[in-house]
C-alpha cells in the first residue's frame, strides 16, 4: 500500500470520527468572533455606547460606584468599554465571595438587563462543550483538533490535483459537484484552517501537557505561577488598617494613554481599596495588538507613584500570546473579523461536504446512521442557534434561571432535530429541517423588530440572509448512494 492510499484511509476515518464535533466547533467558533456584538444584541435594554466616551471619566464613575457598592472588598476589577462594548463590567472580591455587575458608562449607575450568558455561551461551547464536567470537554476538543490536522495534511497528500480542482466546479453532477465544493472550500480556507487548529491547541497546551510547568514550579503551585505570568498578577502588601483615599485616577490614565495610545486601556485592578497598602494596575487592552501577553502599569494606590512597568515578555510568553491572539482575533478590525468568520464557515462547509461524500460512497448499515447524524448535526444546529436567540426575546424577563433556560432551549431544539432525523427518511428530513431553520430565522428577525426596535438592524438583515440560504439548502438534491453510482 502506497503513501497516497494510506493517507486516503486516514483522511476518511479521521474525518468521520471527528466530523460532527468539528462542524459544531467551526460554527460556534465563527459566531464567537462577534460575541461582544452578539452580547449587546442579547441585552437590548442597554443603550448603545456613546460615540464620544472618555475612558478616564467612565473609570472614575466606576470607582465611585464601587466605593458605595463594594466598600471593604479585597479587590476591585473594572473592564472598561471599548469599540465593541457598551457597558462597564465590574467585579469585586470580598473574602470567598465574588460578585459582578454592569454599569452605565455615561453615569456609572447599575444596570439590570435581562439575564443571559450572551455570546459567551457560544465561546465556551466552542472549546469546552458546555455541560461536560471539568476539563473533559477541552480534552475532547483537543483530540478533534489533532484529528483535524491529520485530515488536512492527509487531504493535501491524497488529492494530487487539489489546486487545479480548486478552479473546477461541475454543477448538477451529484457527487462530482459536492466533491468540487469540498475541494474548493478546503483549498481556499486551508491556511486559515491550519493556523486556527494549531493555535487552538497552543492556547490550551498547559491543559494537554502540564508536565513542563509542573516540573519547573512544582505540582501544587504550577497553576498559580502560570496565572501570574499569563495574566495581570502582582504582589500587594498586607492591609495596614489605615483608611486612606485612593489616588486621583486622571494622571495615572494619562500616563497609560501616553504609553499605549488613546482608548487603549482595557482593565483597571485595585487591591485593598481604601487602605494605605492599596495598589492600582492599569492593563492594556488586547485590541490593536498582536499578542495577549500581559502589559500593564502598576501604581501605588495612595500617592500614584509608578512602581512597575510590564511592557515586554519573554520569547516563550510572547510566542504563546501571539498564538492566542491569532486564534481569538481580538486584535482584528471588523473587516478582518468578517474574514475570520467566513473562513470558519468554510471550515464547516469543508466538514459537511466531506461527511456527505462519505455517505454517498457507501451502501452499508453504518451509512444510514451517519446519514441521519449528518442531518441532526448540520441542519439541526442551524435551528438550535435560532432557538437560543428566540428564547432570549421570548422568555419572561423575571423567569427564574432565565439564562440557563436560554441554553436549555438550544439543546432541547437540537435534541428534537435529532429525534426528527432518526424517525424520518433522510431525503425528507434534510429538506424539512432546512426549511424549519429558515422559518425560525425569519421569525427571529420579525420578533426582534417587534420587541426590540432599538437593537441592531444589521442583525435582522443577517438573520433574513441566513433564512434565504437555508431555503436554498432545502432545495438541493439529496446526495445519495445512487447518485454517487450515477456520476462517479
Amino acid at each position: 500500500m502506497g503513501l497516497r492510499q494510506s493517507m486516503a484511509g486516514l483522511h476518511t476515518w479521521a474525518g468521520l470520527l471527528a466530523g460532527w464535533l468539528l462542524y459544531a466547533i467551526f460554527i460556534t467558533g465563527g459566531i464567537s468572533y462577534f460575541r461582544d456584538e452578539l452580547t449587546q444584541w442579547l441585552r437590548p435594554e442597554i443603550p448603545a455606547r456613546p460615540a464620544m466616551l472618555d475612558q478616564t471619566q467612565a473609570a472614575q464613575r466606576a470607582l465611585a460606584t464601587l466605593a458605595q457598592q463594594a466598600a471593604g472588598a479585597e479587590q476591585w476589577q473594572i473592564d472598561l468599554p471599548g469599540t465593541r462594548s457598551n457597558v462597564i463590567d465590574v467585579a469585586w472580591e470580598q473574602g470567598d465571595d465574588y460578585q459582578r455587575a454592569l454599569l452605565d458608562p455615561a453615569s456609572g449607575a447599575l444596570l439590570r438587563p435581562r439575564a443571559t450568558q450572551g455570546g459567551e455561551f457560544f465561546y465556551y461551547l466552542h472549546f469546552s462543550l458546555h455541560y461536560l464536567p471539568g476539563t473533559l470537554g477541552r480534552w475532547i476538543v483537543g483530540l478533534c483538533a489533532v484529528m483535524a490536522l491529520a485530515v488536512m495534511v492527509s487531504g493535501v497528500i491524497v488529492h494530487r490535483r487539489i489546486f487545479s480542482d480548486f478552479f473546477t466546479f461541475r454543477p448538477g453532477k451529484g457527487q462530482r459537484s459536492w466533491l468540487d465544493a469540498h475541494n474548493a472550500g478546503s483549498v481556499l480556507g486551508l491556511p486559515f484552517h491550519l493556523m486556527i487548529v494549531y493555535t487552538g491547541l497552543v492556547t490550551l497546551m498547559f491543559t494537554y501537557m502540564p508536565w513542563g510547568a509542573a516540573g519547573v514550579f512544582g505540582q501544587q503551585q504550577a497553576r498559580s505561577e502560570l496565572a501570574k505570568v499569563m495574566q495581570v498578577r502582582f504582589d500587594t502588601p498586607a492591609r495596614s488598617g489605615k483608611d486612606t483615599p485612593l489616588a486621583d485616577l486622571a494622571p495615572l490614565m494619562a500616563q497609560a494613554t501616553a504609553q499605549w495610545g488613546k482608548d487603549s486601556v482595557g482593565r483597571i485592578i485595585v487591591t485593598h481599596p481604601g487602605d494605605a497598602s492599596a495598589r492600582l494596575a492599569i492593563a492594556r487592552s488586547d485590541t490593536r495588538r498582536l499578542s495577549v501577553s500581559p502589559s500593564y502599569l502598576l501604581f501605588d494606590g495612595v500617592n500614584g507613584t509608578l512602581l512597575a512597568r510590564q511592557d515586554s515578555a519573554s520569547a516563550a510568553l510572547s510566542t504563546w500570546g501571539t498564538a492566542y491572539a491569532l486564534h481569538l482575533g481580538r486584535y482584528a478590525d471588523p473587516v478582518l473579523r468578517c474574514l475570520y468568520f467566513i473562513s470558519s464557515m468554510l471550515g464547516a462547509a469543508m466538514v459537511a461536504t466531506g461527511m456527505l461524500l462519505w455517505t454517498a460512497k457507501r451502501e452499508t448499515d453504518g451509512r444510514r446512521f451517519v446519514e441521519r447524524a449528518n442531518v441532526m448535526c448540520i441542519a439541526g444546529l442551524a435551528s438550535a442557534v435560532a432557538a437560543f436567540l428566540l428564547a432570549n426575546r421570548l422568555l419572561p424577563l423575571d423567569m427564574p434561571d432565565r439564562a440557563q433556560w436560554e441554553i436549555h432551549c438550544f439543546f432541547l431544539c437540537w435534541g428534537i432535530c435529532a429525534l426528527h432525523a432518526a424517525c424520518r427518511p433522510a431525503s425528507r428530513s434534510w429538506r424539512e429541517q432546512w426549511h424549519t431553520a429558515a422559518l425560525l430565522w425569519i421569525a427571529l428577525a420579525l420578533v426582534d423588530v417587534i420587541s426590540a426596535p432599538r437593537a441592531f438592524p444589521i442583525f435582522d438583515a443577517a438573520f433574513l440572509c441566513l433564512a434565504c440560504g437555508f431555503i436554498k439548502c432545502g432545495g438541493f438534491p439529496t446526495l445519495s448512494y445512487r447518485s454517487h453510482r450515477r456520476y462517479r
